[in-house]
């Protein structure tokens, strides 16, 4: 209860923090529960260290925790002022593998991180790798804390791999030294490390092919890293869209599954939730996507327009599903790249018919975006053959 009170009293106060500190207060799974609207809320929105050392969070609460950070950054991002998290601190909280990998999620979304300390934590490879993936996705990274979690040799070779390239500028340290005396570890601590221990005594025996691979990170390439698609459908951005470089509309269309409805909806939207129409470059960057992959789409013969139509309605709030899935949060560029593509030869005449219907009706979800809403509505009476 005193964590919400905090956390509403903030809001009301219209606060904007840029430092937020509770650290070693044992406040669990529960307490962050009750932090997890102030790190939604607006008074976030400005964050830039995040302090929760030694809380005993647990599992879950390092997924609530992960799923609030998240849900900031999306609506930091919906109104052009993205969450710029610097320092993480979150030490002794018993976070293991799934919290961990939970908390790795929001990281490469955020993007902007230049500490992270997690020491402590029970975390062990899967964790691990996790967080190395996410650890590419953060180019501003200065110091990774991850003292006493167990890597293991995978572990290892999966964090090397991930931050070969930040030793070519020297700005990053890898944390080894111990912070203090470290607490008492329960059983399930020593089940851990055994079961652990076994595997790496397996893996030894595998020659000297694997010690090579180790060894070859000691003198990392210069080439840079080869654009990833998927990272930008998973966590889109402005910056990875336009870090995939010439060929991104491409490279996004193949990797897309045009036959498969749901996905192409789904990443029609994802591409067009980073539009900007004050942004020449991403503006044209998002619409050459768009409609590289909408007019493979509809060229394929197989594919099935007015499916693809339903799923766009549904994924928008317009339209009840019985899978009862829950609608994502329309934000002005999915409207904007919706209006762009039915002005395009590539989207049947039909399939405009069934648009027309739909956003004829009241939808509070549009109502946010009530000005590209306008415009699409005009355009979608303009283009729909009078019956």
């Amino acid at each position: 209860m005193v964590k919400v009170s905090l956390g509403d009293a903030l809001i009301t106060a219209g606060a904007r923090l840029k430092v937020l500190d509770l650290s070693d207060n044992a406040f669990g799974p529960d307490g962050v529960k009750g932090i997890e609207k102030l790190l939604k809320s607006a008074a976030c929105h400005s964050l830039q260290e995040l302090r929760l050392n030694n809380c005993g969070m647990g599992i879950g609460g390092g997924k609530i925790l992960a799923a609030a950070l998240t849900a900031c950054h999306r609506e930091s991002s919906a109104i052009g002022v993205p969450l710029q998290l610097k320092v993480f601190i979150a030490g002794r909280n018993r976070l293991e593998n799934d919290g961990a990998t939970a908390l790795a999620q929001a990281f490469q979304l955020i993007g902007s991180l230049e500490e992270v300390h997690m020491p402590q934590n029970g975390i062990n490879y899967p964790g691990v790798t996790a967080l190395a993936t996410a650890m590419q996705h953060n180019p501003q990274l200065r110091v990774l804390n991850l003292n006493d979690n167990t890597f293991t040799k995978r572990g290892a070779i999966a964090m090397a791999e991930s931050l070969r390239n930040f030793f070519l500028p020297p700005h990053l340290h890898t944390r080894s030294d111990d912070e203090g005396e470290p607490e008492d570890e329960d059983d399930d601590d020593d089940e851990d490390v055994e079961e652990e221990e076994e595997e790496e005594e397996e893996e030894e025996g595998e020659g000297e092919e694997e010690k090579s691979e180790l060894n070859q990170f000691s003198t990392p390439p210069s080439a840079p890293r080869t654009p990833d698609v998927s990272s930008f459908l998973s966590f889109p951005s402005p910056d990875k869209l336009l870090r995939l470089g010439e060929r991104r509309s491409s490279l996004i269309q193949q990797q897309v599954d045009v036959l498969d409805v749901s996905k192409t909806a789904e990443a029609f939207l994802k591409i067009s939730s980073v539009y900007k129409e004050d942004d020449a470059e991403v503006k044209s960057a998002v619409l050459e996507s768009i409609d590289a992959v909408l007019s493979k789409a509809f060229f394929t013969p197989s594919f099935q327009g007015l499916s693809f139509v339903s799923s766009l309605l549904v994924m928008l709030g317009l339209l009840k599903s019985e899978d009862k899935l829950k609608p994502v949060k329309v934000v002005p560029g999915h409207l904007q790249c919706l209006e762009h593509a039915i002005k395009q030869s590539y989207f049947p005449r039909e399939n405009i018919t069934v648009l027309n219907a739909f956003m004829a009706r009241q939808n509070k979800s549009l109502e946010v975006c009530s000005s590209a809403r306008d415009r699409l509505k005009f355009t979608l009476q303009n283009l729909t053959p009078e019956s």
